[in-house]
């Protein structure tokens, strides 16, 4: 007996895909989709946002899931937000890749990832990065930034990449400001 209830996930004629399953693919469906987030057109964009990340993920834990995936050398900049209060990620990660083809075989593998190295229930979804799109972008848009300063941890901070070594971060052009720490004041 139908009661003409849907769930976000339904399609039309009444079967339910698994959420992870939808997620996926309209993933894939919005990939080329011009979302407007950034004026670099689709098929020149590299940066992705990793969203519905576990929270207890930290930096080396995510190169680690990149690299076992099979893309070791094919991102060049990689950043996972953390709350300085709790210490724990914030749930999404800013990755750029370094062709606009391996962010086509990146978003394959990652929309609708679920093979965690810790246990979680949470699924990853994709979008584009935006209005900052590409390495040069996110370099200068953290160069100077409060995350960048001496008194946060190196594992809190945004890394860069050559060739799956990573590289030191361009030196600041001015003194970034200590980051506050939401809640303390």
């Amino acid at each position: 007996q139908d009661s003409g209830v849907r769930s976000p996930h339904s399609n039309p004629g009444g079967s339910s895909l698994p959420a992870h399953v939808q997620r996926r693919l309209d993933g894939q469906r919005s990939m080329m989709q011009d979302d407007n987030v950034t004026e670099v057109p689709v098929h020149e964009r590299t940066t992705v946002m990793m969203r519905n990340l576990p929270n207890n993920y930290t930096r080396e834990m995510l190169l680690t899931m990149l690299d076992q995936e099979g893309f070791l050398g094919q991102y060049d900049f990689i950043y996972l937000p953390i709350d300085f209060k709790t210490h724990a990620s914030v749930g999404y990660a800013f990755v750029n890749l370094i062709s606009a083809e391996a962010v086509s075989r990146f978003w394959n593998i990652f929309d609708g990832y679920c093979k965690w190295l810790l246990p979680s229930r949470k699924v990853c979804f994709l979008s584009w990065c935006g209005p900052h799109q590409g390495f040069a972008a996110h370099v200068d848009r953290y160069r100077n930034s409060p995350v960048m300063h001496p008194s946060v941890r190196d594992e809190y901070k945004p890394a860069i990449f050559k060739d799956g070594v990573r590289v030191k971060f361009p030196a600041p052009a001015k003194k970034p400001r200590v980051p506050k720490v939401r809640g303390t004041d």
